[in-house]
């Protein structure tokens, strides 16, 4: 009896519970919803286009040394007196638009195909060889002096710093100087429509003048002597070099140039550019208070560009006096 109770209990089912396998792991929350999108931000001035840069998207200039000029003359040939003899003499240089406030240096780059058309050097390097000798921060150029030394170490050339503004004696200088086929850059206050105008230097800008419009007395000229545009038979065209008595005294004179915010030329009086050239005090107070570092000499603005022109030679043999105490004559600055 006792082994069958034995042997029951040997097979009776047993009561021990094997443990249950972990519970599976809850489920992963839901992500998180979208962030929402960054409040919009007005691009940066330097970022932003500006209208002069729109207006030249996808343009080209007109190239050679005449045939903007003359394009130009047709649509203004009613402010040219019929009882002069007009000589147009000029060199093309090639435009760019500048980004930024590079117009000092976008001049130059403009010229420099006058002083050595084989040195190819970007305007990017420019503005670095600027910013390394710390005549800028932003591209801005209120010293002419800056800018010549600038000319001569960048493309190994020879500049003149005229001061004491662009008439007198000077304006003979500055004649021979473009008849001649060398480059000038002007300081000049700019309007709206890149016409020079009298604002006390609060707006600041350079240009390169390539050429020159001389309005003779008759019989000055022998126009068997030079080309004559076919669609204005009163306009002569000229190489390089002019008689001395066609720079001592002409009865008008127009000074063709190029700046950074158009592509084409502009076509300016001598007395206008000189007028403003000869105003510029300070600096834009609004820019003075913009929150940006710019690089301005002693003296502010009126000592840095006011009077003040820059003659760049493509030779080395051009020689000038040096300017005097009252600055009626020419700086010379040798390259180095």
């Amino acid at each position: 009896m006792e082994h069958d109770k034995q042997e029951l209990m040997s097979v009776a089912p047993s009561h021990f519970t094997p443990p249950l396998a972990p519970p599976p792991p809850p489920p992963a929350p839901p992500p998180p919803p979208p962030a929402p999108p960054p409040p919009p931000h007005a691009p940066s001035l330097q970022s932003k286009k500006k209208l002069y840069q729109a207006i030249a998207e996808g343009r080209t200039a007109v190239e050679g040394d005449f045939e903007e000029a003359c394009l130009l003359f047709t649509q203004r040939e009613s402010s040219f007196r019929k009882d002069l003899q007009w000589v147009l003499f000029n060199k093309y240089v090639p435009s760019l638009i500048q980004d930024g406030p590079k117009c000092g240096l976008v001049a130059l780059w403009m010229a420099s195909h006058l002083l050595n058309p084989a040195m190819t050097i970007s305007i990017e390097n420019i503005m670095q060889k600027a910013v390394n000798k710390r005549y800028t921060s932003q591209g801005e150029m209120f010293s002419a002096r800056d800018m010549a030394l600038l000319a001569e170490e960048v493309y190994g050339i020879r500049v003149q710093r005229l001061s004491g503004g662009m008439t007198g004696d000077h304006a003979a200088l500055i004649l021979k100087h473009l008849t001649d086929g060398q480059p000038i850059l002007i300081p000049y206050d700019e309007d709206f429509n890149h016409e020079p105008c009298l604002r006390s230097g609060h707006k600041a800008h350079w240009a390169v003048a390539s050429g020159v419009l001389l309005g003779l007395a008759q019989g000055s000229v022998n126009s068997e002597q030079l080309l004559t545009d076919a669609t204005l038979p009163w306009l002569h065209l000229s190489g390089v070099g002019a008689p001395a008595t066609w720079l001592s005294n002409p009865v008008e004179v127009y000074i063709l140039a190029k700046q950074g915010k158009s592509l084409r030329y502009q076509l300016w009086k001598f007395e206008t550019v000189a007028k403003s050239n000869a105003q510029l005090r300070e600096i834009d107070p609004q820019r003075a208070s913009d929150g940006s570092y710019y690089v301005l000499p002693p003296g502010g603005v009126e000592e840095g560009l006011a009077g003040q022109v820059l003659l760049l030679h493509t030779s080395q043999t051009n020689t000038y006096p040096e300017q005097d105490a009252m600055g009626r004559m020419a700086v010379q600055h040798d390259c180095v």
